[in-house]
């Protein structure tokens, strides 16, 4: 990831897990990266949003991304510009 590329926290979970949400300038679709934690090597997966999405995934870094679109809208429609899942 270079330090250009605009990125938000979705979820860190307790045991150093850390999920963020992407935006690729490039391409112009948004995606999730997984970095694991230390322990377990530290990889690192991209996801697009749909994959991140489909349904059966149910975690918390799943549930903080619902919220953090369902920001994003309000009773009369979106309040800004959606981010592409595609």
């Amino acid at each position: 990831m270079s330090p250009s590329e605009p990125n938000r926290l979705i979820y860190a979970s307790p045991n150093g897990d850390q999920w963020h949400l992407l935006f690729d300038p490039t391409t112009g679709h948004s995606f999730v990266r997984h970095t694991g934690n230390i322990a377990s090597g530290g990889h690192v997966t991209d996801f697009s949003l749909a994959t991140f999405l489909a349904s059966g995934r149910n975690g918390p870094e799943h549930q903080a991304l619902w919220r953090l679109i369902g920001t994003l809208v309000g009773d009369d429609g979106p309040r800004q510009p959606l981010i592409d899942i595609a």
